[in-house]
């Protein structure tokens, strides 16, 4: 399941023509924008510019308007856009990921947050199919990184990558930031409840089995615990996806486009890669043409994909809707 980095940054910049009178007008003002000296005077340097600039935070919440005077920080340092929403339940969790790696790269990189439905002109010009989708600027140049849920420790190796790759394009300067190091300014997160303890650490070290086993104890003694369930869902699809490539999923399921087997573990890879509504499709397709048995199967797995994505999510609603005109 690892994501691959691109080997180049692709020519041509992000296109924001649609919002350029509105981010020149904004730029000036806008929140984040960089200090007197900052990367606006070298935007056109073609060496590697090693220099530090002062920024008010590693982690900046981006408007259209703002976008200009962010993006040119992307000269400096490479800056990491995730395009989430407020009813997205994965784009919730991913977040406080992201910006934890930010802040321990100790001015290396900076974390962009971009809410789709107060910013629709930076959603489609990243291009954005499904939240969360994350994105880096290098040099005012698009790097795709990856869409919907991903282990942190996936997370972790694409910034490794991402700072290789900005360097080989000159892209070593650094930003100063309150946030920066070891003593980020913001909020402590809450602790993690003592009954999670076990689970959350199984899940941290990779033993997805482990983890499911924890959770679903936790569940035992607390049914109406919705974090325990969430993270249990989760970890059920981590599970079912460990050991595979992509590759071999998607290989045996073309072998066999009726197979439920194999259309259900290309539904859990579509879903493990923001392909939402392409993995619900898939499903009520083949529930549709099924015999009973084997609609009870794809039922389960769609009712606990839902819950992975998120219950509130528009294209789990309409799916849901659309499961239960085929079911009646």
């Amino acid at each position: 399941m690892a994501q691959q980095m691109p080997e180049r940054i692709p020519g041509g910049g992000v296109d924001l023509s649609h919002l350029a009178a509105r981010g020149q007008a904004g730029a000036a003002g806008a929140p984040g924008a960089p200090a007197a000296g900052g990367p606006s005077a070298a935007a056109g340097g073609a060496g590697a510019d090693s220099r530090v600039v002062d920024v008010p935070s590693l982690v900046m919440d981006v408007t259209d308007a703002a976008f200009e005077s962010v993006a040119q920080l992307s000269s400096i340092v490479p800056v990491v856009f995730v395009l989430g929403a407020s009813w997205s339940e994965p784009a919730q969790a991913l977040t406080p990921v992201l910006e934890e790696i930010t802040r321990e790269l100790d001015g290396r990189a900076m974390l962009a947050r971009v809410d789709v439905d107060a910013s629709p002109g930076l959603a489609q010009a990243f291009q954005a199919e499904t939240v969360p989708s994350v994105v880096a600027l290098v040099g005012g140049r698009p790097v795709p990184l990856f869409q919907g849920v991903q282990p942190e420790p996936q997370v972790r190796e694409l910034f490794v990558q991402l700072l290789q790759l900005a360097e080989q394009h000159g892209v070593v300067g650094r930003v100063s930031a309150p946030d920066a190091g070891d003593e980020p300014a913001v909020p402590a997160e809450p602790q993690i409840p003592e009954a999670h303890l076990a689970a959350v650490e199984a899940g941290e070290r990779g033993d997805f089995a482990g983890a499911i086993a924890e959770w679903e104890a936790v569940l035992a003694k607390a049914p109406a615990d919705a974090a325990a369930r969430a993270a249990l869902v989760q970890m059920r699809l981590l599970h079912r996806l460990s050991g595979h490539s992509a590759d071999d999923i998607r290989s045996a399921a073309a072998a066999a486009p009726t197979g439920v087997p194999e259309q259900l573990a290309v539904a859990d890879l579509d879903v493990s890669g923001g392909h939402i509504e392409d993995a619900f499709l898939r499903l009520l397709e083949l529930f549709a043409a099924s015999d009973a048995e084997d609609r009870a199967v794809i039922r389960e797995r769609l009712l606990e994909l839902f819950e992975v994505v998120g219950v509130a999510d528009p294209r789990v609603i309409a799916a849901r809707g659309r499961l239960a005109n085929l079911l009646y």
